[in-house]
Parts: C-alpha cells; structure tokens; sequence
C-alpha cells in the first residue's frame, strides 16, 4: 500500500503515461499477460471481425486495462468534487423511485468500464437512511485483497464478503434504513452453481444468479448500471429497473437474463471497456 499511496499522488495524466509507455509494453508485447485468453475470446464473441479487426480490438482492451489500473491508483486520493465529474449517474431517480417502493434493491453489474469506481453512483441517490453495500469475492493473495480493501474503503462504503451476505442482509432487515448492494455478477459461477445458462456473446454462458434469488428472496428490486465511456477517465451511468414481469418468458431466471441482454448490449458498444482477460468460458455446458 505504502507504494500505491506514493503513485496516487501523481497527476492521473502520469499515470496514464507510465501505463500506456510502460506497463502496457511489458504487459502486452513481454509477459503477454493473458493474451492467449482474450484473443480466444474475442475471436468467439465476434465472428464477424477478420484478424485485423481482433488485433486491433485486443490492443484497445490492453490500452484501458491500464487505465482502469492508474484510474484505481488515482483514486486513492482523488477529491469528491473530481470524482463526481467523472463517474456521473444520469438518472438516480430511478433508484429512489424504487427504493421508495420496495425499501432496498439489488445493484448488478460487470466487470465493465471502471468497475471500482462504480460505488460512487450510490452518492447520487436522494433517499434518506441509506446504506450501500460493495459485495467483492476475496483474493486469493492476501496482500492484494488488504490493498484492494484499502482502496475500496476510500469511496466510504462497506464492503461485504459474499459468503457473508446473506446472514448480514438477514440481520440488516429490520434496521429501519434502506439499502443498495451492489453486485458484479459475471463471474463464471463454479460448475456445481451453474443453474442458468443462456446464449452471450455467441456462446453458452452460465450466469451467477445469486442476486436475483437475494432479490426475490427480500423482495428488493433489481437494476442494472449501463455505462458508457464519452471520453478517457470519463463514465457515464444509467439505471435500467430489471423487473421479472418484462421477461414472462423466462420462467427460472428472468431478472439473470436481462442482465445478460443489456450487458451483451454495452459490450456491443464499447467492446474495449469489458474484462476480457477473465477465462469466463472455462467450463462448457454439458448437456444432460
């Protein structure tokens, strides 16, 4: 961390440069972090491009990667004025609207655009008496969860651990207060949690659904953040409600399968912006 504090102090314009004329070098053309994985995976997502087109496209993913990495580090420090101009909700009405109906709702979103910073749309909210909560997975190193934590903690919200969320949502009920739990939900769920599968990105996908069974469970509604990134460092939030009477068709997991839709749909737009070094598609469908 003592290193990490030491870069934040750096203008986020030096931190771009050191990323993009030294780490991104290393990382690309040396250790060729993952190179393999994302050009995999661009290669199925988008059949339609020819070599070219995937080249290009992998080398814009890399060029964000470390952006995302200066933008984490910048956010050690960054003020709240300057955070507010850069991660910016357009319509955090919704979410009040909706928490005035349903008392607490459920955030889900991707590993898309910058998603450490995405905690700041819950300042954005009116609502009186609320809380909001960052569910993260735990590293495995420990040294980079503490650093991780550290970061997160600088945004002023709490984190929760995952395997913890459901006993703390359950002591948390009758508290009086509303709350948002925000949720990154496309991770690979392991294969023995692989209980809905759809099609994204032209391939079989299973989905974490843990946030639409939390959801259903508590009665909370459920929204996804569309992002978009009108410049360098610059993001752009909106809430989109996910409610299950939108997709009647989808008996098991309607809520999982719009937030597949809509984040296949921001992918589509500014495919660069998603993780695209994540193995998402390590484990296939087996057919029964």
């Amino acid at each position: 961390m003592f290193f990490i504090r030491i870069l934040s102090l750096l203008p986020l314009r030096v931190l771009y440069f050191l990323g993009e004329w030294i780490v991104y070098p290393l990382c690309y053309y040396v250790v060729r972090y993952r190179r393999h994985i994302v050009r995999k995976n661009l290669i199925n997502a988008f059949p339609e491009k020819n070599k070219d087109e995937i080249k290009h496209l992998e080398r814009r993913f890399y060029h964000h990667l470390m952006d995302v990495i200066a933008e984490i580090i910048y956010g050690y420090r960054i003020s709240e004025e300057e955070m507010f101009a850069r991660m910016v909700c357009l319509n955090p009405e919704v979410v009040d609207e909706l928490l005035a109906e349903k008392g607490s709702l459920m955030i889900l979103l991707g590993h898309y655009g910058n998603w450490e910073w995405m905690p700041q749309v819950a300042k954005y909210f009116q609502t009186s008496n609320l809380m909001h909560y960052n569910i993260y997975r735990r590293q495995k190193s420990k040294a980079t969860d503490r650093a991780m934590m550290a970061l997160r903690a600088k945004r002023g919200w709490p984190c929760i651990e995952k395997n913890s969320l459901l006993r703390e949502m359950i002591a948390q009920r009758k508290d009086g207060m509303h709350k948002t739990y925000g949720m990154i939900c496309d991770q690979k769920p392991s294969p023995q949690n692989q209980h809905f599968w759809t099609t994204f990105l032209h391939q079989d996908t299973s989905f974490l659904d843990g946030s639409e069974v939390l959801a259903r469970k508590f009665d909370y509604a459920t929204v996804y953040c569309y992002i978009r990134s009108p410049r360098r460092g610059y993001y752009e939030v909106t809430i989109i409600p996910l409610r299950a009477e939108d997709k009647p068709e989808i008996q098991d997991f309607p809520i999982t399968e719009q937030f597949a839709r809509l984040l296949e749909a921001n992918i589509r737009e500014q495919p660069e912006l998603w993780l695209w070094s994540h193995n998402r598609w390590k484990w296939k469908k087996v057919d029964n």
